[in-house]
């Protein structure tokens, strides 16, 4: 099963209708933008850089005990990484949640890589979890990948692969295009299309697609970069690392063919299907955690991969009910 427009529109709306005060704000959205154009295209930027829900910064996502925290100040912002205690001797693996989300959400993963002898290096992305900041974005987000990357090799901890979920998969995509300093990628659900997501979201607030195209703009002139430059087709060519997708059909929030499309523009990228785990349960099934942990565990001179295509042929059917396809 794949997604449509209209169910990927339904799950951009439920997420903003689940937080208060939005229909209030959807309406003086509506009326701002008939009175004051300008303004409703300066709010409706905050409100898209905006992560829900509201968090109070500064408060650790993930508890103490197993994990010691290490602030990173980053722009106007923190980046907040959560490390083991004990000191496991395998490779670093950088962890990273999704828009919205937080570094508890990839502790099932943490643990299936510490099972591995590999040490699992959890994060808060800027505005996130227990970091400072109200408002981030992807390109924000790429950079903080680079960063992060590039603090954990001065302190001779490089990470031997990152793992990301979501928009952080799109954001590690265009990192890793960029030469991002690691030897293995996972993309997690990834999207394939910042521009779409812009579309639904001015959907979702009844926003004229003068005033979505006039906020893309001034994301695009602020941070500094265009949306179509994070698609796959930009990236993908780019990207040298070996590279595991894993995507839901039934993905509600990005669709299983944005999965696809990353697997077909990296070369050498394998897809995982799955079925029946949606957008975050894949964070949490076991036959999921299983096969990323393999996938991260190949020591980093072991470079050949099976061509994609091999793995999931486009007239595959789909696979068992909550099971992830094999990989071969």
């Amino acid at each position: 099963m794949n997604t449509s427009p209209s169910t990927a529109l339904q799950a951009t709306s439920s997420f903003y209708g689940e937080h208060p005060g939005m229909r209030l704000l959807r309406l003086a959205l509506g009326t701002t933008e008939r009175l004051w154009p300008a303004l409703a295209v300066r709010v409706a930027s905050r409100l898209f850089g905006t992560p829900l829900p509201l968090r109070k910064p500064g408060r650790p996502a993930v508890p103490p005990g197993h994990w010691r925290t290490e602030r990173l100040a980053f722009e106007d912002a923190e980046i907040t990484l959560y490390l083991p205690q004990a000191q496991p001797h395998g490779p670093t693996v950088l962890l990273l949640h999704g828009w919205g989300g937080h570094a508890r959400q990839m502790l099932p993963l943490a643990d299936a890589l510490t099972a591995r002898g590999l040490r699992p290096v959890l994060v808060d992305l800027p505005a996130h979890g227990g970091s400072r900041g109200r408002v981030s974005n992807l390109p924000q987000f790429a950079r903080a990948i680079e960063y992060t990357t590039a603090r954990l090799h001065a302190q001779d901890s490089a990470p031997h692969a990152v793992v990301a979920h979501s928009l952080a998969a799109n954001a590690a995509a265009h990192a890793a295009s960029r030469g991002l300093a690691t030897g293995r990628l996972v993309l997690l659900a990834p999207p394939a299309s910042p521009h779409e997501y812009t579309r639904l979201f001015a959907q979702v607030f009844g926003l004229t697609e003068r005033t979505r195209a006039a906020m893309q703009r001034r994301i695009e002139a602020r941070e500094g970069i265009l949306m179509r430059q994070f698609e796959p087709p930009a990236v993908g060519p780019r990207i040298a690392l070996p590279t595991l997708v894993v995507h839901d059909r039934g993905d509600r929030i990005n669709r299983f063919a944005d999965g696809e499309a990353y697997r077909d523009h990296i070369a050498g990228a394998t897809l995982l299907a799955t079925e029946g785990l949606g957008h975050r349960k894949i964070l949490q099934q076991a036959e999921v955690l299983q096969a990323v942990a393999d996938f991260v565990a190949v020591p980093a001179l072991a470079t050949t991969f099976a061509p994609a295509h091999a793995q999931t042929p486009a007239n595959a059917g789909p696979a068992p009910s909550h099971r992830p396809q094999p990989l071969a």
